[in-house]
């Protein structure tokens, strides 16, 4: 009986034991390899998957993209300078069963094809462009990479460079080279920022000489332009003034000779009054003098007058007519009274 039971037990737990290894369990971002009898069976998809227990077997392949870090290397640049250089590399499996069969150590084998392409690389370029030009070898690189191992079923997503680093002598001569260069940009900027406060000082004296000299002439024309319509006023006040005093002195004159015959003296009185007041208009300073209408029979009684009072000197002045010679006293004829 209790044998039997035993054997029992052993059957059932050999059973679920079977039961158990057949019910397999594929997540989201696997693949399930199956194989039957150590061949190749199929690839399963994500899910609840059965195979025969004893006979079959399934591989789980993870799918997701890896990381594969580079050990560090030296290198030897174009300019025979020693650089220690090191990566890293992101792939993911793109087919299972060439990633299980094409390739025994997946992992030794892309990282030492890494290395490999990375010295040829950086071998032929010199440690000033390898510095500089990490984007153009990572992007070579990653080319190389994911053509050889396509046949691997991955496919190579990117490469990066972490880092270069040359001897400690060629970093203190670039630590150098980067301070020079630092001066001689800041000494050209300094020279710059000179040279362009110098240019705008200039242009700014320049523009104010120019609108002084701007303010300057157009003072000079407005003080030109006052001093000629000042004067020109000036000048027609001052006609204005003299035509007004010489009319009001020749009317003056006028008046007063008009009322010294109106009150009835002689010719002679008459005459004396007018020769004063002519002389008065002649000695002001007016530029237009007003004679009176009866001025020609005034000269004509000045006439009368002056050979009135002038003395008989009992001989008559012998005078030329029309610059002709004066004759002798023997060719001289006597007209008489």
């Amino acid at each position: 009986m209790t044998i039997v039971v035993i054997l029992i037990i052993a059957i059932a737990i050999v059973m679920l034991a079977a039961v158990a290894s057949a019910i397999k369990i594929v997540r989201p971002y696997q693949r399930g390899l199956v194989e039957r009898l150590g061949k190749y069976k199929d690839t399963r998809n994500p899910g609840l998957q059965l195979i025969v227990p004893f006979i079959e077997t399934m591989q789980l392949i993870d799918m997701r993209e890896q990381v594969v870090d580079v050990p560090p290397q030296e290198v030897i640049t174009e300019d025979n300078v020693v650089v220690s250089v090191d990566a890293v590399v992101y792939y993911e499996a793109t087919d299972p069963q060439r990633l299980v069969y094409n390739v025994a150590d997946f992992f030794t084998a892309i990282t030492k094809l890494a290395q490999t392409n990375l010295r040829n690389l950086i071998g032929d370029m010199e440690l000033d462009r390898a510095l500089t030009s990490r984007d153009t070898i990572n992007t070579q690189l990653r080319e190389v990479l994911d053509d050889a191992t396509d046949k691997w079923g991955v496919r190579v997503v990117r490469v990066e460079i972490q880092r270069i680093d040359p001897p400690p002598d060629i970093v203190s001569a670039m630590h150098a080279q980067m301070r020079a260069e630092r001066d001689r940009r800041a000494t050209v900027t300094e020279a710059k920022g000179y040279q362009e406060a110098a240019i705008a000082r200039a242009d700014g004296e320049q523009q104010a000489a120019v609108l002084a000299a701007e303010g300057r002439k157009r003072a000079a024309v407005l003080d030109a332009q006052g001093d000629a319509e000042a004067t020109e006023l000036r000048a027609k006040a001052e006609k204005l003034r003299l035509q007004m005093v010489g009319e009001g002195e020749g009317d003056a004159a006028k008046a007063r000779l008009t009322g010294i015959k109106d009150a009835g003296a002689d010719q002679k009185v008459l005459t004396v009054e007018y020769l004063q007041a002519l002389e008065k208009i002649g000695d002001g300073r007016a530029t237009k003098l007003v004679i009176p209408a009866e001025f020609s029979a005034l000269l004509g009684t000045v006439a009368a007058i002056t050979e009135a009072v002038r003395p008989d000197d009992g001989a008559d002045e012998v005078r030329p007519k029309d610059g002709l010679p004066i004759p002798d006293v023997a060719q001289r004829v006597d007209l008489g009274d």
